[in-house]
């Protein structure tokens, strides 16, 4: 293990649309944007921002297309939104996306919930949306739901993930994103299906996507950079969940992420500095703690430096403010 390890990786931000989807609080624009626009400062270089799904289904990503113009687009990094019909897609176009991403489940139960349809149903209306965003000079994203496990159907069969991610990479798509939606995956599990996947896509056409509902979510990505994954979705802080996957917990966290990575020699191009920052702004916006661990470890170090500063400082203070012994006294 660890000798096929990639030189460097590339995280894509999930956290503005896959994370704020599931809070309880609807954030307003302002506070969307400015989180958007901290995360653009990191180094992130793809960020998905939104959803264009009709606002009755997700009501706290209602103000997509506001939030789409009002951010601050900086060169160099891409901006993305989650489309789920030709509506959508007109929406985002207008916008300004030139990243759109389509979505279903590996199972049938999970993606009538999510989309009211059946599986095929769902593919066949993504023609509806790869040609003309590939009309319009936009690039075309998938992600697969329940890849290791739905919380309707128990476990997912790999061969139903090897046949979607085979149809859509033939429809289209630059990049399927494999997604552990309620986060029972363990490392064994990964090798399995991926190495199947793999048998069928390069590597570069596919993304890692885990929930750390039991806290295997590192863990598994490992294996996958080990087999040759080098994108892995995250959401800064651990932001989000599935309002049809019960009890899922949120996204792999960013900083756990890209922590780990550093740490392991593998480059990211962000600064964790910055980083934290935004996951401290999202945090005090949707109004209670992120289950982040690196953001906790990062807060805890930076709190003690400055306790430590101010310590030094009052001792330098306490040090000038004595008398100086005279000449004579000497």
């Amino acid at each position: 293990m660890f000798e096929r390890l990639p030189a460097r990786v590339t995280i894509y931000e999930v956290g503005p649309r896959d994370g704020l989807q599931n809070e309880a609080r609807h954030l307003p624009t302002d506070d969307k944007v400015a989180f958007i626009d901290a995360l653009s400062e990191s180094g992130l270089p793809y960020i998905e921002i939104t959803s264009f799904v009709h606002p009755k289904w997700i009501p706290q990503l209602a103000d997509a297309g506001e939030v789409a113009a009002r951010i601050r687009r900086r060169p160099g990094v891409v901006y993305s939104a989650l489309v789920p019909n030709r509506a959508g897609l007109a929406r985002a176009l207008d916008a300004g996306m030139t990243e759109v991403a389509v979505f279903l489940s590996a199972s049938e139960t999970h993606n009538k919930k999510n989309v009211n349809k059946s599986v095929a149903e769902t593919l066949d209306a993504f023609e509806e949306v790869i040609g003309p965003a590939h009309a319009a000079g936009v690039r075309v994203r998938a992600y697969v739901s329940t890849v290791y496990g739905c919380p309707y159907e128990g476990d997912v069969a790999p061969a139903a993930v090897v046949s979607l991610t085979r149809e859509l990479l033939r429809r289209g798509v630059y990049q399927v994103s494999l997604g552990d939606t309620i986060g029972v995956a363990n490392p064994l599990q990964v090798r399995r299906v991926l190495g199947e996947v793999l048998a069928v896509a390069p590597a570069d056409t596919l993304a890692m996507h885990f929930h750390d509902t039991r806290g295997t979510a590192l863990a598994n990505i490992t294996v996958g950079l080990e087999l040759g994954l080098t994108t892995i979705d995250s959401a800064v802080g651990g932001l989000g969940g599935c309002p049809y996957a019960p009890g899922a917990a949120g996204n792999v966290s960013t900083e756990d992420v890209v922590n780990m990575l550093h740490g392991m020699g593998i480059q990211t191009g962000i600064d964790m500095a910055k980083l934290a920052a935004a996951a401290r702004l999202v945090s005090a916006h949707v109004g209670h703690e992120l289950p982040s661990k690196m953001l906790k470890a990062y807060l805890g170090d930076q709190i003690r430096a400055e306790r430590r500063a101010a310590r030094d400082a009052a001792g330098e203070g306490a040090a000038a403010a004595q008398p100086k012994a005279s000449k004579e006294a000497s």
